[in-house]
């Protein structure tokens, strides 16, 4: 079974299903208290991120990047609660 120890279907780069995925790796990860895997995973999964933003948006992550800041700094300056 590899590094994982449940089955997790594999996904298809630059579409949902590897997100998914990834997320499941990385949800595996955890369960075994594997900081390092996790790591690992997270970073598999913004792999997958960018694929599926780039193929479906022409979106990399520096452009989702400026709206994670931009949500960061309404939550900060209390316009979202």
């Amino acid at each position: 079974m590899g590094y994982h120890t449940k089955k997790i279907e594999k996904g298809i780069l630059g579409e949902a299903s590897k997100i998914i995925e990834e997320i499941q790796e990385w949800e595996d990860a955890h369960t075994h208290d594997n900081p390092v895997m996790e790591l690992i995973e997270l970073s598999d999964l913004l792999g997958a991120i960018e694929a599926y933003t780039i193929g479906k948006y022409n979106i990399n992550l520096r452009n989702l990047l400026v709206m994670t800041r931009a949500t960061q700094s309404a939550f900060k300056d209390g316009s979202r609660k």
